[in-house]
């Protein structure tokens, strides 16, 4: 027997960072939750799955329309017709309280309580599933240690939306502990929540998945589900399969040992075509960053949106499934010691050391922030939404904008020094 365990699917979420680029594939883009999701589709039917788990966030939020709910039910008519059973837990993303067009599924779907756990026996399988779904975006409770000592008889899965005991970058909803879930007497915990793969436990399996397909550059590699094999009821294979259908990457370029542009941009087509063959056929959106203190420093921020330009060029013109540059940071620095000429006496030395201990105060950012909120709201849209926003009223962007500024300022006059 197999089954399948896949969270966090989010369909018809929109992948950020792209459409706003010329060139960007943006019907891809936003269909590409739903091509991930016929691809679990697909890998259950093939391998012939006897149920698949969905661990919350099916959806992303409350549907715009019907389309979102129609394409869900329409899938899991196919599992139907395949004899394949659907077990669904929501998550905070669809909690029954956000889920207002609510349509009939299947009746090989079961979707969880949210007021209580609760348990199927599947008494062909020998196997115990056990969940329950949010019923608010935010549940802040161990809902888990209400969920029913595991049957011995049985295979007892548990299904979980959860933060566990603490993630970055995630919410802390229904938190648990390792040990409580073990004392659970259980056989498998099919976590969701958190979009990156992990393998928590093996002794029970208590396993993340991860989302099935990345929606922006923090949700980097290989995203799909977990297909477990089961023989003499005991779990003897569990195995990450991939589903995306694009693939999100960072190429950070140390450039230090290279003398001209023209060496980097070779450095960065060779970066980007091997991103894409990792890729195997799949098209990727990749930031690239350069960094380091090189010889073409110079020539590099001289110019800094043509070279940006220039590699976004490089990057459309490597044919194949594709690679769309996300965004570009140049962040080399120039390749001379900044050390004597710091030391000196002369004005030159006086002025560096100024520009290096320039810092904003706590008063100073008020004031900037103020006058910024009006700059603000002069800008468009595209600038201050998606995965990297300016937002100049942030104090946090104004210190770093700083840093930026000094590390232009000194540069341009060691280069400056350097040529005298």
């Amino acid at each position: 027997m197999k089954f399948i365990h896949a969270a966090d699917i989010h369909l018809d979420s929109v992948l950020h960072g792209l459409e706003r680029y010329e060139g960007a594939p943006v019907e891809e883009i936003r269909s590409a939750t739903r091509r991930a999701f016929d691809n679990l589709i697909k890998l259950s039917i093939d391998e012939e799955v006897a149920f698949v788990l969905l661990v919350g966030d099916l959806y992303d939020g409350d549907w715009k329309d019907y389309n979102t709910g129609l394409y869900f039910v329409e899938r899991m008519g196919r599992l139907h017709d395949a004899g394949i059973r659907v077990f669904i837990v929501a998550g905070n993303h669809d909690a029954a309280s956000q889920i207002t067009k609510l349509l009939r599924l299947p009746d090989n779907v079961t979707l969880f309580s949210t007021r209580k756990p609760e348990r199927i026996v599947l008494n062909d399988l020998g196997v115990s599933i056990c969940g329950q779904g949010f019923a608010t975006r935010a549940v802040t409770d161990d809902i888990s240690r209400d969920y029913p000592q595991g049957d011995p008889q049985l295979l007892n899965i548990g299904l979980l939306h959860t933060c566990l005991d603490g993630k970055p970058g995630h919410e802390p909803y229904a938190p648990c502990t390792v040990d409580g879930l073990r004392s659970k007497g259980y056989q498998y915990w099919a976590l969701g929540h958190v979009h990156k793969r992990e393998e928590v436990s093996q002794d029970p399996w208590i396993v993340f998945p991860g989302n099935i397909q990345g929606r922006h550059i923090r949700e980097l590699g290989p995203k799909g589900c977990t297909l477990v094999t089961v023989e003499g009821g005991e779990i003897v294979e569990v195995e990450h399969r991939d589903l995306d259908v694009m693939r999100w990457s960072i190429y950070e370029l140390d450039v230090s040992a290279t003398e001209t542009v023209d060496d980097i941009y070779e450095q960065v087509r060779e970066g980007l075509q091997s991103a894409l063959d990792a890729a195997e056929g799949r098209p990727v959106a990749m930031r690239l960053v350069l960094q380091g203190a090189c010889a073409a420093h110079l020539k590099l921020h001289a110019d800094r949106e043509h070279w940006i330009q220039e590699y976004r060029a490089l990057a459309t013109g490597l044919g194949g499934a594709g690679i769309w540059l996300e965004k570009v940071s140049i962040k080399t620095k120039l390749a001379i010691s900044t050390d004597g000429v710091l030391e000196g006496d002369d004005a030159l030395s006086g002025l560096l050391r100024t520009i290096r201990d320039m810092e904003l105060d706590d008063l100073v950012l008020d004031e900037l922030a103020g006058e910024m909120s009006v700059l603000r709201q002069k800008l468009p849209a595209e600038l201050l939404a998606g995965d990297d926003p300016f937002d100049a009223t942030n104090p946090k962007f104004l210190i770093e904008t700083l840093e930026d500024i000094k590390e232009l300022l000194v540069n341009r006059l060691l280069s400056m020094e350097s040529r005298t």
